[in-house]
């Protein structure tokens, strides 16, 4: 089984490689390859649960730190004590299923429609990159590997935004540059911080262990938070996003909203609560605050907007809101509805990634008030997006409820007038976001019919990507435990070390 784990990232790898061989006559063929590439790697994702003992083993040494279901370590840099150390758990599994998906759709979306700014194979080639950038974050068990795998996807994203992008492009892919690299320096900060105190760092020996001063846990959790908030990205440090996501291709929204968000959220879990359990508890308070703070402001700033994409993009502030109270809990109930939260944000905002970047592509306009009338002109596209939408919203059922009514839930659990009050300010945020997501189907679907430039009817290959997203929404919706029948001993690990 570690063959499997080291070929999930050698897979994609291998696949960026070979279609930089590829010349640009051959440009239509580079990205099917590159999509059979994409496709391929979800071989060994779909058999790394087959490694799992059953035992869910437990080092002795650290009874509190869970042993992966598959685990590679080896000495990578000896003289720096730092080994190439992957594992999977219950609780990364369900994201790397989710980019592998993802990477496989967007990939396959590109053999229908292109970006104007440059070649497909290129795009293609980049989002191989960035899938194992995301896949290494979420299997590092080593704090420097988790470090170099996060700094990886940089450069890629930069690259679909400011080469695919819409006409401020380049603006919004620098604007992304700067915030990213300002949390990724706190983030080494942190991770120098918790080696050098701790003298490994091995995050199966680092969680639940208890060699970390108080201190050094209240300094590099304030660390890690701020740089995970800016990756989620979390209220105040969001402004970032919006921009990128106007001006980002489709594919590049799609991974950006999908799963690259989530290496924010990923990593408040595994690292923040994980590795400084202490750290956590000192600032549950102020996160639970900014949490609600997130969840208002973002429905509030989504009743504004008149931009399809832009609208989208604000509602992700919202829903990692909802992530960041059930992680601010410090209870199993709040940590698994931050993950369960996770993996449907990554289904719902990636399917209305790809409906918005379709509906602008033909309208050749993002405007809400430009847009009426689309269930006369395309009625399923139309039904597709109303899916979406009530699902965002919360809509019992489908994927988007769980987490955000159970990260209610936690906070009530929780008890305390300071958490009484955040889980209902929180309630209050998920009915403004019903209310800013039926505007935006009011004044989209509903309406005169405007003329557009090209037919609305949806191709074999939309229909190709877009299913799984549907399915799953679904799936999900009715049986959460898809997602969260591998996740009760870790999250139980992590909530262990808080007491």
């Amino acid at each position: 089984m570690t063959v499997a784990l080291l070929a999930v990232l050698l897979i994609p790898a291998v696949g960026a490689g070979v279609l930089a061989l590829f010349p640009a006559r051959l440009d239509r063929t580079a990205r099917l390859v590159g999509t059979i590439f994409a496709a391929v790697t979800l071989i060994p994702i779909a058999v790394l649960p087959f490694g799992r003992d059953d035992g869910w083993s437990v080092l002795s040494a650290h009874p509190l730190a869970v042993l992966p279901w598959v685990d590679l370590d080896v000495a990578w840099v000896p003289a720096l004590h730092l080994n190439f150390h992957l594992g999977v758990d219950g609780v990364s599994y369900p994201l790397v299923v989710l980019t592998g998906l993802l990477t496989v759709l967007c990939c396959a979306y590109t053999m229908w429609r292109v970006p104007t700014g440059g070649s497909g194979r290129t795009l293609v080639a980049l989002l191989l990159v960035l899938e194992v950038g995301i896949l290494g974050t979420f299997l590092a068990l080593d704090l420097i590997l988790f470090f170099l795998f996060f700094e990886v996807v940089l450069l890629p994203m930069y690259a679909v935004i400011a080469g695919w992008g819409g006409e401020d492009k380049r603006r919004a892919a620098r604007k992304f540059v700067l915030y990213t690299l300002f949390g990724s320096v706190l983030l080494l900060l942190g991770v120098i911080t918790v080696t050098a105190a701790a003298g490994t760092g091995d995050l199966v020996q680092l969680t639940g262990s208890t060699e970390l001063s108080r201190g050094t846990q209240y300094a590099a959790f304030a660390l890690f938070a701020i740089a995970f908030a800016v990756k989620a990205p979390l209220w105040p440090l969001h402004t970032w996003l919006p921009d990128a996501h106007t001006q980002a291709p489709t594919v590049g929204s799609v991974i950006l909203a999908g799963v690259l968000l989530k290496m924010g959220t990923y990593g408040l879990i595994r690292i923040g609560v994980g590795v400084t359990p202490l750290g956590a508890e000192w600032a549950a308070p102020l996160l639970g605050i900014l949490a609600a703070a997130a969840i208002l402001a973002g429905a509030l700033i989504c009743l504004r907007q008149t931009e399809l994409k832009r609208l989208i993009a604000y509602s992700s502030v919202g829903h990692m809101g909802f992530v960041l109270l059930g992680i601010a809990t410090l209870s199993a109930t709040g940590l698994q509805a931050a993950l369960l939260g996770n993996v449907a944000h990554g289904l719902i905002t990636g399917l209305l990634f790809f409906l918005a970047g379709t509906i602008k592509d033909r309208a050749h306009t993002g405007e809400l008030a430009e847009l009426g009338g689309l269930r006369e002109t395309a009625p399923r596209l139309a039904g597709l997006l109303g899916f979406a939408a009530i699902a965002s919203l919360g809509l019992p059922g489908l994927a988007g409820f769980w987490g955000e009514a159970f990260a209610v839930v936690a906070a009530v659990q929780r008890g305390g007038g300071l958490w009484l009050t955040l889980a209902v300010l929180a309630a209050i945020g998920g009915a403004l976001t019903a209310a800013y997501f039926l505007r935006l189907l009011r004044k989209v679907t509903h309406g005169p019919a405007v003329a557009v430039a090209e037919p609305y009817a949806i191709t074999r290959t939309e229909w190709l990507a877009w299913s799984p997203l549907v399915l799953l929404t679904l799936a999900v919706g009715v049986a959460p435990s898809l997602v969260l029948a591998a996740t009760s001993f870790p999250v139980r690990a992590l909530t262990e070390a808080l007491r």
